[in-house]
Protein backbone atom coordinates (compact mmCIF):
# COMPACT_ATOMS: atom_id res chain seq x y z
CA UNK A 1 0.00 0.00 0.00
CA UNK A 2 1.54 3.62 -0.70
CA UNK A 3 1.34 6.78 0.76
CA UNK A 4 -2.03 8.14 -1.27
CA UNK A 5 -3.70 4.55 -0.56
CA UNK A 6 -2.91 5.01 3.26
CA UNK A 7 -4.17 8.38 3.67
CA UNK A 8 -7.50 7.31 1.47
CA UNK A 9 -7.72 4.39 4.27
CA UNK A 10 -7.84 6.71 7.28
CA UNK A 11 -9.94 8.91 5.93
CA UNK A 12 -12.11 6.08 4.96
CA UNK A 13 -11.74 5.01 8.85
CA UNK A 14 -12.44 8.54 9.88
CA UNK A 15 -15.87 8.84 8.11
CA UNK A 16 -17.00 5.33 9.50
CA UNK A 17 -16.56 6.45 12.93
CA UNK A 18 -19.63 8.55 12.70
CA UNK A 19 -18.11 11.40 14.12
CA UNK A 20 -19.87 14.92 14.74
CA UNK A 21 -18.85 17.03 12.19
CA UNK A 22 -19.41 20.03 14.71
CA UNK A 23 -17.24 18.85 17.40
CA UNK A 24 -13.49 20.25 17.36
CA UNK A 25 -11.81 17.28 17.65
CA UNK A 26 -13.52 15.82 14.69
CA UNK A 27 -12.55 19.01 12.51
CA UNK A 28 -9.17 18.51 14.05
CA UNK A 29 -9.07 15.15 12.78
CA UNK A 30 -10.31 15.46 9.61
CA UNK A 31 -7.85 18.93 8.91
CA UNK A 32 -4.77 16.06 9.50
CA UNK A 33 -6.00 13.68 7.19
CA UNK A 34 -6.58 16.28 4.60
CA UNK A 35 -3.40 17.43 5.34
CA UNK A 36 -1.67 13.73 5.65
CA UNK A 37 -3.44 13.46 2.16
CA UNK A 38 -1.94 16.26 0.51
CA UNK A 39 1.46 15.32 1.67
CA UNK A 40 0.93 11.57 0.43
CA UNK A 41 -0.09 13.49 -3.32
CA UNK A 42 3.24 15.31 -3.31
CA UNK A 43 5.07 12.71 -2.13
CA UNK A 44 3.72 10.80 -5.31
CA UNK A 45 4.20 13.99 -7.45
CA UNK A 46 7.88 13.81 -6.43
CA UNK A 47 8.45 10.35 -6.81
CA UNK A 48 7.37 10.85 -10.22
CA UNK A 49 9.63 13.78 -11.03
CA UNK A 50 12.87 12.20 -9.53
CA UNK A 51 12.58 9.30 -11.60
CA UNK A 52 12.20 10.95 -15.10
CA UNK A 53 14.70 13.18 -13.83
CA UNK A 54 16.59 10.00 -12.98
CA UNK A 55 15.80 8.74 -16.66
CA UNK A 56 17.76 11.88 -17.96
CA UNK A 57 20.89 12.08 -15.74
CA UNK A 58 21.36 8.34 -17.09
CA UNK A 59 20.84 9.49 -20.42
CA UNK A 60 22.77 12.27 -20.13
CA UNK A 61 25.86 10.20 -18.20
CA UNK A 62 25.95 7.93 -21.18
CA UNK A 63 25.69 10.19 -24.01
CA UNK A 64 28.77 11.98 -21.94
CA UNK A 65 30.47 8.54 -21.85
CA UNK A 66 30.21 8.53 -25.76
CA UNK A 67 31.93 11.55 -25.98
CA UNK A 68 34.59 11.35 -23.59
CA UNK A 69 35.59 8.19 -25.40
CA UNK A 70 35.31 9.92 -28.75
CA UNK A 71 37.43 12.51 -26.99
CA UNK A 72 40.34 11.18 -25.19
CA UNK A 73 40.61 7.23 -26.36
CA UNK A 74 43.92 7.31 -28.16
CA UNK A 75 43.93 3.47 -28.70
CA UNK A 76 41.51 4.33 -32.51
CA UNK A 77 43.24 7.38 -33.65
CA UNK A 78 44.57 6.75 -37.13
CA UNK A 79 46.09 10.21 -37.79
CA UNK A 80 50.42 10.54 -38.03
CA UNK A 81 50.50 14.10 -34.96
CA UNK A 82 49.60 11.13 -32.56
CA UNK A 83 52.54 8.92 -32.87
CA UNK A 84 54.80 11.83 -33.31
CA UNK A 85 54.30 13.55 -29.97
CA UNK A 86 56.18 13.33 -27.54
CA UNK A 87 55.33 15.12 -24.07
CA UNK A 88 59.58 15.18 -24.05
CA UNK A 89 59.18 17.73 -27.00
CA UNK A 90 57.88 20.37 -24.95
CA UNK A 91 59.28 23.34 -23.17
CA UNK A 92 56.99 25.30 -20.58
CA UNK A 93 58.15 29.09 -19.68
CA UNK A 94 56.26 31.55 -17.55
CA UNK A 95 55.62 34.37 -18.92
CA UNK A 96 57.25 37.38 -17.53
CA UNK A 97 54.16 39.60 -17.81
CA UNK A 98 51.47 37.21 -17.03
CA UNK A 99 53.23 34.61 -14.80
CA UNK A 100 51.27 32.16 -16.98
CA UNK A 101 53.17 28.56 -17.57
CA UNK A 102 53.08 28.47 -21.75
CA UNK A 103 54.21 25.03 -23.18
CA UNK A 104 56.09 25.72 -26.47
CA UNK A 105 56.83 22.66 -28.43
CA UNK A 106 60.79 21.71 -29.44
CA UNK A 107 60.24 22.51 -33.02
CA UNK A 108 60.57 26.48 -31.84
CA UNK A 109 64.41 25.96 -31.99
CA UNK A 110 64.08 25.28 -35.94
CA UNK A 111 63.83 28.48 -37.44
CA UNK A 112 63.78 32.29 -36.57
CA UNK A 113 60.35 33.29 -35.47
CA UNK A 114 59.45 35.09 -32.38
CA UNK A 115 57.98 32.97 -29.41
CA UNK A 116 54.83 34.71 -27.82
CA UNK A 117 53.25 34.16 -24.86
CA UNK A 118 49.05 33.33 -25.96
CA UNK A 119 47.97 34.81 -23.31
CA UNK A 120 49.47 38.51 -22.86
CA UNK A 121 51.60 38.83 -26.23
CA UNK A 122 54.86 39.22 -24.67
CA UNK A 123 57.33 37.94 -26.92
CA UNK A 124 60.25 35.62 -26.03
CA UNK A 125 63.66 35.44 -26.69
CA UNK A 126 64.48 31.77 -27.48
CA UNK A 127 68.13 31.77 -26.47
CA UNK A 128 67.21 32.72 -22.61
CA UNK A 129 65.02 29.49 -22.59
CA UNK A 130 68.25 27.40 -23.56
CA UNK A 131 69.83 28.96 -21.09
CA UNK A 132 67.30 28.39 -18.30
CA UNK A 133 67.57 24.92 -19.30
CA UNK A 134 71.34 24.10 -19.30
CA UNK A 135 70.97 25.91 -15.71
CA UNK A 136 68.86 23.72 -14.47
CA UNK A 137 70.69 20.86 -16.08
CA UNK A 138 73.69 22.03 -14.37
CA UNK A 139 71.92 22.27 -10.89
CA UNK A 140 70.93 18.61 -11.06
Amino acid sequence: MNLTEKAAYLKGLAEGLGLDPENKETKVINAIIDLLDDLALTVADNEDEIALITEQLDAVDEDLDALESYVYDDEECDCDICDDFDEDDLYELECPSCKEIVCFDSSIFDGDEQLTCPNCGEVFDKFEIVNEDDEEKNEE
